[in-house]
């Protein structure tokens, strides 16, 4: 998830948080889908028709206006690093799906946000509070608990989401290091144009021809990805982030009903449990970060 700064003068904290949850709503489509074509297509090609499409929209959109100059970065290397670390979540995070419970592996991914701020002290040099240090804590205590012996999690491919929330953690701090350089929209158009470039040239390996009905979940998976950014970007500029913030943990609230009704997957009383630690520790971190 992108933040950033709302303008000045503009406070229109319902409207901020409309559009938060109805693109925590749309991120969870597009991990449902995601789970759905996974089953059904290498997850190469899933993630690749996915940046493809969220690129193509990218273009539509921005190109006709500002033209190639939504491209130009300060920081060419920073934002190639920064798009294989987006690339890096979406492949792990999709093949992940492919053996867990959609729930559960959203819940351990929003680990991210806990371990941008364990990981902001060597790297950015921020100071970080006991009190965060404590969710901190607390968010790696829920994902033990949601990988309880004898649970659906309990298994190795838990690995691909703990990877997926690393790869986003440095994600993110690269988006605030590039955020003094650079506009989102070059971020986002960068990083959906490299990984476009980077998963075309691996695809052919990997290719199935399409049913025509899935290549409509494919448009429906690049649009709902697309859409949400663009939702986030406009929430940012009628709230604060700090304010924002905890309502992403919807998108949780979003995948376990569609994992329900769906893919007829349940978490059970523990995984439960651990889900609720995760977002606490989120929501305390990010509580923490609104304080002077």
């Amino acid at each position: 998830m992108k933040l950033s700064t709302p303008l000045s003068g503009v406070n229109q904290p319902l409207r901020g948080i409309a559009l938060v949850v109805t693109a925590t709503f749309l991120f969870a489509s597009h991990d449902g889908l995601s789970k759905f074509l996974g089953g059904v297509y290498p997850v190469i090609m899933v993630v690749w028709a996915r940046y493809l499409v969220h690129t193509l929209l990218m273009a539509g959109i921005f190109m006709p206006q500002a033209g190639l100059r939504v491209l130009r970065t300060q920081r060419p290397l920073l934002q190639t690093l920064r798009a294989l670390c987006l690339l890096s979540t979406s492949l792990l995070f999709t093949a992940g799906l492919q053996y867990l419970p959609l729930a559960e592996a959203t819940a351990v991914n929003f680990l991210a946000p806990v371990l941008v701020t364990a990981l902001s002290v060597p790297l950015l040099k921020e100071r970080v509070t006991v009190g965060q240090w404590v969710a901190v804590i607390m968010g790696f205590i829920g994902v033990l608990i949601v990988v309880h012996p004898g649970g659906a999690m309990f298994t190795p491919a838990i690995l691909f989401p703990l990877g997926s929330a690393l790869g986003f953690c440095f994600y993110q701090l690269l988006t605030r290091t590039l955020v003094a350089h650079d506009s989102p929209t070059t971020s986002n158009f960068f990083a959906g144009l490299c990984n476009t470039l980077i998963m075309s040239a691996l695809v052919p390996f990997f290719w199935e021809t399409p049913r025509w009905e899935h290549i409509l979940l494919m448009l429906a998976l690049g649009g709902c990805g697309m859409t949400a950014h663009l939702l986030l970007t406009q929430a940012f500029r009628h709230a604060a982030p700090a304010l924002l913030a905890p309502f992403s943990y919807c998108q949780i609230v979003f995948a376990g009903l569609l994992g329900l009704i769906v893919f007829s997957q349940a978490p059970d009383t523990l995984s439960l449990v651990g889900i609720a630690v995760i977002c606490l520790s989120g929501l305390g971190a990010a509580w923490m970060q609104r304080r002077p």
